[in-house]
C-alpha cells in the first residue's frame, strides 16, 4: 500500500480564476476621447479660422469695390472737368474769333466812312426817312407820319450834289402826290366821339326806352286852374277820365306795338349797345372797315329800336352814330416802296464805283 501510494501523482490543488483587468481598456477610450476632443476643437478652430478668412476676403472685396467706385466716380468727375473746360475754351475761341471779326468789320467801316463825302450821307439819311416812311404807311397806316418822312427825304435829297437821284426824286414826287390825295383819317377823333357816345349811353334812363303810351287827350288835371265853382264839373270829369283810364287802356292797333323794357332789359340794351360801340372803336384802331361799319350799324338798329326817338339824348345819338357810319376808317393805300428801291440801286452803285478805283489803286501798288 505504502509503495503504491508512492507511485500515484501527487494530488493537484484547484486553481482560483484570475479576474480580467480593465484599466487599460479604460486608459485607451480616455485616450480615444480625448483625442477626439481635441481633433473637434481644432476642427471647430480651423473652421473659425476659415470664416474669419472668408470675412476679411468680403471685408477686402467691399473696400476694393468701394475704392473702384471712388477712383470711377473721381475720373468720370475729371473727365466731366475736362469736357467742361474745352467747351469753355472752345467758346472762348470762339468769342475772340467774332470779336475779331467785329473789330475787322469795324475797321473796314471807319476806313470806308473815313472815304465818304457829304453827298453819301445825305443820301444815307434819306434812304431812313424813305424807311420810316413806308413802315408808317403799311404798318401804321399813319398817312401823315409818312407824308411827313417822304417830304423830309425829298428835302435831303434835294440838298445832295448827286445827280443820280434825279430818279428817286421823280419817282418821290409821284408818290407825295398820292399820299395827299388820300383823305386822311382823324382816328384819334373817330375814336374820342365814339367815347363820348359811350358815355351818353351810360347816361341814359329808363325814360328814354320806348313806352307803349295811348295817344289823346292830356287827362291830368292842371294845378294852375282856379279854384272857383266854374271849374268843378271840369276837374271833376278830369277826376273821372283819370279814373278810368286806369280801369281801360285804349291802344291804336294801326301802329306796330313795341313792348316795355324791364329794368333788367334796359340794363341789358345799354350794356349791348356799348359793346357794339367798343367793336366800333376796335374797328377804328385795326382799320378794319367792314368792321367798323357792322358794329355802327347794328348800334344804330338797336337805338331806332330800343330808344325813344323823340328823346333830346337819344335824338343827338342818332345824329352822331350817322355822322360816325359816313367816315372811311380804311382808305386805299399807296405802294411808296419804288423810291426805296431807287435809292438803294443808287447807294449801291456809289459804292461799287468807289470800291472799283480803291480796288485798282491797290493793284498798282502790288505791281
Amino acid at each position: 500500500m505504502t509503495e503504491t501510494t508512492k507511485q500515484l501523482p501527487a494530488p493537484v490543488e484547484p486553481t482560483q480564476a484570475r479576474k480580467p483587468r480593465l484599466w487599460p481598456i479604460w486608459l485607451v477610450t480616455v485616450i480615444a476621447l480625448i483625442l477626439v476632443i481635441a481633433l473637434a476643437f481644432w476642427n471647430w478652430q480651423q473652421w473659425h479660422t476659415q470664416k474669419a478668412g472668408l470675412q476679411a476676403i468680403q471685408d477686402l472685396r467691399a473696400d476694393t469695390a468701394q475704392l473702384e467706385d471712388l477712383y470711377g466716380s473721381r475720373g468720370g468727375e475729371q473727365n466731366l472737368r475736362l469736357q467742361a473746360l474745352e467747351s469753355k475754351l472752345s467758346e472762348q475761341r470762339e468769342l475772340i474769333a467774332t470779336q475779331q471779326r467785329q473789330i475787322d468789320h469795324n475797321a473796314r467801316a471807319l476806313l470806308e466812312a473815313g472815304n465818304r463825302t457829304r453827298t453819301d450821307w445825305l443820301l444815307a439819311e434819306a434812304e431812313y426817312l424813305l424807311r420810316v416812311g413806308n413802315q408808317r404807311l403799311m404798318i401804321e397806316k399813319d398817312i401823315r407820319g409818312a407824308l411827313s418822312a417822304l417830304e423830309s427825304a425829298d428835302e435831303v435829297l434835294a440838298e445832295s450834289d448827286d445827280i443820280g437821284v434825279y430818279p428817286v426824286r421823280q419817282q418821290l414826287a409821284k408818290e407825295i402826290l398820292s399820299l395827299r390825295s388820300i383823305q386822311g383819317v382823324d382816328r384819334t377823333g373817330l375814336y374820342l366821339k365814339l367815347e363820348a357816345a359811350i358815355a351818353s349811353i351810360n347816361e341814359l334812363t329808363d325814360q328814354a326806352l320806348v313806352h307803349d303810351q295811348a295817344p289823346g287827350f292830356d287827362m291830368t288835371e292842371n294845378p294852375a286852374a282856379p279854384e272857383d265853382g266854374s271849374n268843378r264839373f271840369v276837374r271833376g270829369w278830369n277826376r273821372f277820365l283819370a279814373t278810368l283810364k286806369e280801369v281801360v287802356v285804349v291802344r291804336r292797333m294801326d301802329e306796330p306795338v313795341k313792348p316795355l323794357l324791364s329794368p333788367d332789359q334796359s340794363a341789358w340794351a345799354r350794356l349791348n349797345l356799348q359793346l357794339m360801340l367798343e367793336e366800333a372803336e376796335m374797328a377804328v384802331l385795326r382799320g378794319n372797315q367792314p368792321l367798323y361799319e357792322r358794329a355802327l350799324n347794328k348800334a344804330r338798329t338797336t337805338v331806332s329800336e330800343w330808344y325813344d326817338a323823340t328823346n333830346p339824348a337819344i335824338r343827338g345819338l342818332s345824329d352822331t352814330l350817322s355822322d360816325l357810319a359816313d367816315k372811311n376808317v380804311d382808305p386805299d393805300l399807296p405802294d411808296i416802296s419804288e423810291s426805296l428801291n431807287l435809292l438803294k440801286e443808287r447807294l449801291a452803285g456809289r459804292l461799287g464805283a468807289d470800291s472799283e478805283p480803291s480796288a485798282s489803286a491797290n493793284g498798282g501798288s502790288d505791281s
